[in-house]
């Protein structure tokens, strides 16, 4: 299996990363670590761009994090013109961030940079898969 029941909307459907999707089916956000030079990122990948080891690992995200920015998207590209509007955000999970959605059912509640979020997995209509972020209690 490759990508393309990856996001909102899959544009890509090969990748050397394609066992996010099956984590995210587990129910779990997992990301990529270099053991090597000790960096975590995401989007996951294989090959590290620091010091271009090829043997990143699998590392389960914690289970919360940060809220660093968040914006509320009124114009969509193409492909997500129905999502609108949408809240993006940026994350940091203890000196690595990721970005994703905020959770839908946040749009117009009190959001606020530094606040506790959490992310979670969610399946859409059209049975594509991701992760997401909603304030944690």
């Amino acid at each position: 299996m490759g990508f393309e029941k990856f996001g909102r909307k899959s544009f890509t459907a090969i990748t050397k990363v394609g066992e996010y999707v099956d984590k995210l089916e587990s129910g779990q956000v997992f990301t990529t670590h270099c053991p090597k030079c000790n960096k975590t990122y995401f989007p996951p990948r294989m090959d590290c761009p620091g010091c271009l080891s090829g043997s990143l690992e699998w590392v389960k995200v914690p289970d919360t994090g940060k809220l660093v920015s968040f914006t509320n998207v009124k114009y969509a590209p193409t492909g997500f013109e129905g999502d609108l509007p949408y809240l993006l955000a940026v994350v940091d999970f203890d000196g690595f961030r990721m970005f994703g959605r905020l959770v839908s059912s946040m749009q117009g509640t009190d959001i606020k940079v530094g606040m506790t979020v959490k992310p979670v997995v969610v399946s859409y209509e059209n049975g594509q898969i991701a992760h997401e972020f909603v304030a944690a209690e």
